[in-house]
């Protein structure tokens, strides 16, 4: 065996330890064995279980550098069985563990907070509703540091909380949309030691009123006698111009209307964005509370880097790894394999060792044994 097999053995064994195995009966295959399969197969290519179960048939000799491999390959039926009985908390602690291990998150990091909903993982036969994922995504490095499980899309408002609980935050900028821009949300970010950059819409309506009067009387008047940090961002580009304006002023809540009851609220910005297209122009105004008073570029970051989860993210997940067509659906089977997905993504995107992108590196994990050690191993 390889040192460098040795280390992922070793590795994959301790951060794998105390995940808890449902098998009450006699256990034929080791859940190791089942797991990093799993992984591997998933980072290779593979968008089921049948497909996991054929990859590691074809790959039983390299398996066998760092696993037992004497009672073989289990069957699709059995990877099904197994992944949708695991507790799909533990597995993602264990899962994180092992990637953060690997991989460090940038000190002052966006971590941008988003849901989505696996479209094809309702199974109406059980009345089961499809799974809403919410994420938090760390926008500099580009990686998953989490998620959680809910059956609705409305249900992100008590998902979010669990999800801060899973990851760190103190030191780094959080960024949510309106339906997370909650007192509750914004008192554990700064409870975590954070900071929150919240969008505000009509959910809640006086804050958000009072915050679009304040910027309609600055823009009169061109923020004269008034402290606020501007950013400005033009580009130009199939037959598409768009220009990006941000403004944030610093506030007291304890005058500001109705802003005296959110943790630790130090400012509240707007963003215009105006788009030229054929000769007709479009503009979107937004606003935003936030904890700290950034700088104009550095609010701008964190409004675009918040839609990084939607196009790094969410867009590879169903473009990549076809999780939209998944119709995964047993027990916790749609949840684990959708941690599974997001694990290989998150390795995939850290992967400096080729130059290509995500879909040619899962390409190149499934036909290169080297290449995919390396992955495996963050480099």
């Amino acid at each position: 065996m390889s040192a460098s097999s040795s280390s992922s053995a070793a590795s994959i064994q301790q951060h794998f330890a105390d995940l808890t195995d449902p098998r009450v009966r006699k256990v034929t295959y080791p859940l190791v064995n089942i797991v990093t399969m799993s992984l591997c197969a998933v980072l290779g290519g593979a968008d089921d279980f049948v497909a996991i179960a054929d990859w590691a048939e074809d790959k039983k000799e390299w398996l066998a550098q760092f696993l037992d491999m004497s009672t073989g390959v289990p069957s699709h039926d059995r990877f099904n069985a197994i992944l949708g009985a695991l507790k799909p908390a533990e597995f993602e602690k264990c899962l994180l563990s092992w990637i953060t291990a690997l991989q460090d998150v940038t000190d002052g990091q966006i971590i941008a907070i988003d849901g989505k909903t696996l479209r094809r993982s309702f199974d109406a036969a059980s009345s089961k509703a499809a799974i809403h994922m919410v994420s938090a995504w760390a926008t500099a490095n580009h990686v998953s540091l989490g998620q959680v499980a809910t059956e609705a899309k409305s249900n992100e408002i008590t998902a979010i909380p669990k999800l801060l609980e899973i990851i760190e935050v103190s030191g780094c900028l959080v960024t949510i949309d309106a339906m997370g821009c909650q007192k509750e949300i914004a008192a554990k970010i700064v409870d975590g030691g954070g900071d929150y950059c919240l969008a505000i819409k009509g959910n809640q309506r006086y804050l958000h009123q009072a915050i679009r009067d304040h910027f309609v009387a600055a823009m009169d008047v061109d923020f004269k006698k008034m402290k606020v940090h501007r950013h400005e961002t033009h580009e130009k580009g199939h037959g598409r111009e768009e220009s990006r304006y941000y403004y944030l002023c610093p506030i007291d809540a304890e005058e500001f209307p109705h802003a005296s009851n959110w943790s630790g609220l130090k400012a509240i910005g707007m963003t215009v964005n105006l788009v030229k297209r054929n000769g007709k122009e479009t503009s979107d105004v937004r606003y935003y509370i936030v904890s700290k008073y950034l700088s104009g570029k550095r609010f701008a970051e964190a409004v675009r880097g918040h839609w990084s989860i939607e196009n790094s993210l969410h867009w590879q997940l169903d473009v990549t790894f076809g999780e939209d067509q998944s119709r995964i659906r047993k027990g916790h089977a749609d949840i684990n394999f959708s941690l599974l997905r997001r694990t290989s993504l998150r390795l995939l995107k850290n992967n400096k060792t080729a130059k290509v992108g995500v879909k040619n590196k899962r390409l190149k994990a499934g036909r290169n044994d080297k290449y995919l050690l390396e992955v495996l191993l963050g480099k």
